[in-house]
């Protein structure tokens, strides 16, 4: 076996994860051929990348971040008070394993809106659900709801991802 191979047992746990049950009812067949096996292995990585990627793209879109300035981008010159060693360890995103609240406070134009979104994009590149609204978009669509099932269901929804971004408090 080459550095490159993947071991059996891995590519059958693959191909479970991927729900490819068919491949996996004739996997003795398959891999008793070794070109057979070399092209399911490539097929095994084509389709973990695509649908890694295509993951990613949902969730981006569901998240409604926009375009923002990535935090490298950031002037940390200014404003003086931005506190960058707790910004950068938000980044990393440990508050979401205590599910702990974050709240960024400031005057306009400090670049809140900015973090928070950059938050955002490290939660959906790490796995996770996203949703980013203003609160006068939030408070607007469940004050247009007319009946209290609607309005339980479009709170879940507010509640299903694994992070809620509400911007301009």
């Amino acid at each position: 076996m080459t550095e490159t191979e993947i071991p059996q047992a891995e590519l059958r746990e693959r191909a479970g994860e991927l729900r490819l049950h068919g491949l996996l009812a004739h996997w003795g067949e398959v891999f008793a051929q070794p070109e057979q096996a070399r092209w399911v292995t490539q097929l095994l990585e084509w389709e973990a990348a695509e649908r890694a990627r295509r993951s990613l793209e949902r969730r981006l879109r569901g998240a409604r971040i926009g375009r923002f300035k990535p935090l490298a981008d950031f002037d940390w010159d200014w404003p003086k008070q931005c506190d960058r060693t707790a910004l950068e360890d938000l980044m990393t995103l440990e508050f979401m394993k205590d599910a702990g609240n974050v709240v960024l406070v400031g005057p306009n134009g400090v670049g809140k809106t900015m973090c928070a979104a950059n938050i955002g994009y490290q939660a959906v590149l790490a796995g996770h659900t996203v949703l980013f609204t203003t609160a006068g978009q939030m408070l607007s669509d469940l004050a247009a709801l007319d009946s209290d099932s609607t309005l339980r269901r479009r709170l879940r929804q507010y509640a299903a991802p694994d992070l809620l971004l509400i911007d301009e408090v």
